[in-house]
């Protein structure tokens, strides 16, 4: 089901409503008129059955739910889908909200249908211990079924667009949770799909939910410029007119302004203010031909100056979605900028609606040709996740994974290498071939040798430089963008670690055996693989890796092997020394500490401390890493180090905030502000009004992003997560406040 779609039952109603026979036919008409020659009667009766399954129920809005299946089914409709497409769209919520099974759903429309249907469905809520892990199982059968079908993310963008609209009639939490996983999530594959409008509407309804107060801050400056905007525009779109009526050029002139998420993204990212986006406003050329784009390009660039840096040509080398057009800024009647966008017709239709723009669904084929590249990142995602069971490392890396590729590269032989932003030679290397990846030892950029850390730029042409044998290090976690780089890695690493664990977990029970006078040799495999099971692995050689890791304590596991010789172990008084390289005791925490704020879900003896890359503080969701001879390092699960860390999924650990809130934590916040008198005096007044204490405070200019900027490096002391919170919203409601962000100590 849904999450903004909530079911209630009530008792039946004698008939169908009005309402929902009007959306019908509504919708009838529309596919009648786009596809005149096709018999609709499998889409009456997709309605019919849904209709009479859903019946007696409503949305939470207090609508009858069938309004939702109905208005997903129009959206489709206007993406042009075909009609098993549009019936998947009325049948979509029938499994997962009502009695009917998909064993009907074959019966009555097939196997196409059903499948779509299945894929949208989520995983009974049942089957899984926890949200996150249903939200990740459910999402690794979605991309599957893409796959097979990419008809099943045509029906779950048009269902959570839908969601998304009625959003309001949700608790705050409710709409919270389901705008993040839009933004992190839907809005990323339709921007991977090519599906630009859909894509732009999703964040757009997100981000008024998950940035409140910057969306309505940024409508309201757009609303005060509103009118000497729109005066602008249309200036320039007259111009422009003429100026390619002039030269011939046959061609359509639109002006809009950019959009708020995407200001905001850019505010936030480059530390400026507004009146420093050189794009805030663009105009959009729409062309016959791409001679006529260039063309077009040049009819502008001789009316006005571009800007250095700014001219873009995703004609000649798409983006990875396919997207093609022209793009530069230019300094504008008056001194100010804006953008121009140049394409033609076709790359117009693909740019709005990627994928679905020349979908032709037909006899027998369900999804895109083998060398679409819309779907090759997709085939190629499934492949390098299939084997990730832990659900927290899946969703992180998915996350990754859906984020735009900008950076055009090149093999000394010309092939182009698309990488995410900021790759480096290794992500380079393992997209050749993860032989060439694992036996890299250096790089050639332009024929310079760089670093292996190096950020690759448009254009840059790199060679890799390999030695036989050698093996990729655990440093590289830390340096590299792409999934298939980590993932390659992590593989080799997480090999060579197990073997050394599985040794030292061995070496370490005999010791203590030996100690206790325990003869290992008498205890047979199934008392041992007894012992395993009761700690949850299910080969005593994970046994032994989970002791080499220090996961578990080997006093722990002779006193489940040999109860008469090996008393329990009574809290230690101190902790007990680390051990020497290369073993793995475990740690135990002091027994006077009685203020612990964290603890190990189970286990009361393991030494924990906060991990200082991510400084957790309570509130925050968290996890444990075990670490050979330290205890269990505990680092927030938005830090960017956990999924360096996490090759190893022996070493994650269940942790939890251990008690109610009487200490404080440290954090550190960088504002960026405008150069301007009594900015610090704000500051220190809202911080005293929330009650927080100042530990240090310094501000000096920002001469490297903005003439008139400054920052602000304050560190505060804080409760838990939602008093930083409050205190994040306090700043921002400062005016000349640009960016407040959270540094990690």
């Amino acid at each position: 089901m849904p999450d903004s779609t909530q079911a209630v039952d009530i008792p039946p109603a004698p008939a169908v409503p009005d309402e929902v026979d009007r959306l019908y036919g509504e919708l009838e008409a529309r596919v009648h008129a786009q596809r005149p020659t096709e018999d609709l009667a499998m889409l009456r009766k997709a309605f019919e059955f849904a209709a009479a399954r859903h019946l007696g129920q409503k949305r939470v809005s207090g609508e009858p739910y069938m309004v939702h299946p109905l208005l997903v089914a129009r959206q489709l409709a206007e993406m042009n889908m075909d009609l098993v497409c549009l019936e998947t769209g009325l049948l979509h919520d029938v499994v997962e909200d009502t009695t009917a099974t998909l064993a009907e759903v074959i019966k009555e429309f097939g196997e196409d249908v059903a499948r779509v249907v299945d894929g949208v469905t989520k995983l009974s809520k049942l089957n899984l211990a926890s949200r996150e892990e249903r939200q990740a199982e459910s999402v690794r059968k979605m991309l599957l079924a893409m796959v097979h079908d990419i008809r099943v993310i045509m029906v779950k963008l048009a269902d959570r667009l839908h969601n998304m609209r009625t959003l309001a009639s949700l608790s705050p939490e409710r709409q919270e949770r389901i705008a993040a996983e839009t933004m992190e999530i839907y809005a990323p594959i339709a921007h991977r799909l090519g599906m630009g409008k859909i894509r732009a509407e999703l964040e757009d309804l997100a981000f008024r939910v998950l940035e409140p107060e910057a969306s309505s801050g940024l409508l309201k400056e757009f609303e005060a410029a509103h009118v000497a905007n729109e005066a602008f525009l249309m200036e320039i779109k007259h111009t422009v007119e003429q100026l390619l009526a002039r030269e011939g050029i046959p061609a359509r002139v639109d002006g809009r302004l950019k959009r708020a998420y995407s200001v905001f993204q850019k505010l936030k990212r480059q530390k400026i203010s507004l009146d420093q986006v050189y794009d805030l406003l663009a105009v959009r050329i729409i062309t016959d031909s791409v001679k006529n784009c260039y063309a077009a390009l040049g009819v502008i660039h001789n009316e006005w100056h571009p800007i250095p840096g700014r001219i873009k040509d995703f004609i000649a080398i798409p983006r990875p979605n396919l997207y093609q057009s022209l793009h530069t800024s230019v300094m504008g009647p008056g001194g100010r900028h804006f953008e121009v966008q140049i394409r033609t017709d076709e790359m117009h239709r693909v740019a709005e609606e990627g994928i679905a723009a020349h979908w032709k669904y037909k006899e027998g084929r369900r999804g895109a040709a083998q060398d679409d590249q819309r779907i090759t990142w997709l085939r190629q995602l499934v492949e390098w996740q299939r084997e990730m069971h832990d659900p927290g490392e899946f969703m992180s890396t998915l996350k990754v994974d859906l984020y735009p590729e900008e950076v055009y590269t090149f093999t000394p032989k010309g092939r182009v290498i698309t990488l995410p932003r900021d790759a480096t030679p290794i992500d380079f290397a393992y997209a050749i071939h993860s032989d060439v990846g694992n036996t890299c030892t250096g790089a050639k950029v332009n024929g310079r040798i760089v670093q292996l850390k190096y950020g690759l730029r448009n254009g840059d042409v790199v060679e890799i430089l390999t030695q036989a044998g050698h093996l990729p290090s655990k440093d590289w976690l830390a340096l590299v963008k792409t999934s298939r780089a980590r993932n390659k890695i992590k593989h080799v690493i997480n090999t060579t670690e197990r073997v050394k664990a599985i040794e030292i977990g061995e070496k370490y029970l005999e010791r203590e055996a030996r100690r206790f006078g325990v003869a290992l040799s008498r205890i047979s495999n199934t008392q041992m693989a007894a012992v395993a099971a009761d700690y949850g692995v299910s080969k005593i050689e994970d046994l032994h890796a989970a002791l080499g890791y220090g996961k578990y304590s080997a006093r722990q596991v002779l006193q489940k092997l040999a109860p008469d010789q090996v008393m329990p172990e009574a809290p230690a008084a101190v902790p007990a020394p680390e051990p020497p390289a290369g073993t793995a005791p475990g740690q135990r925490q002091p027994a006077g500490d009685q203020d612990l704020i964290i603890k190990v879900k189970g286990i009361d003896d393991l030494l924990v401390y906060r991990a200082k890359c991510c400084n957790p503080i309570r509130g925050e969701a968290i996890v444990g890493y075990v670490t050979r001879g330290k205890g269990v390092a505990v680092h927030s699960l938005n830090c960017t180090n956990v999924q360096n860390l996490m090759y190893e999924v022996e070493r994650k650990i269940d942790v939890e905030w251990a008690r109610a809130a009487s200490e404080t934590f440290e954090v550190k916040l960088l504002i960026h502000t405008e150069d301007r008198p009594g900015i610090l005096n704000q500051l220190t007044t809202v911080l005293f009004g929330e009650q927080i204490n100042i530990r240090s405070l310094e501000a000096r200019g920002d001469d490297e992003r903005a003439t008139d900027g400054a920052i602000i490096d304050v560190t505060v002391e804080v409760r838990d997560k939602k008093q930083l919170e409050r205190v994040v919203s306090a700043v921002r409601r400062i005016s000349g406040v640009r960016d407040i962000e959270r540094v990690n100590q």
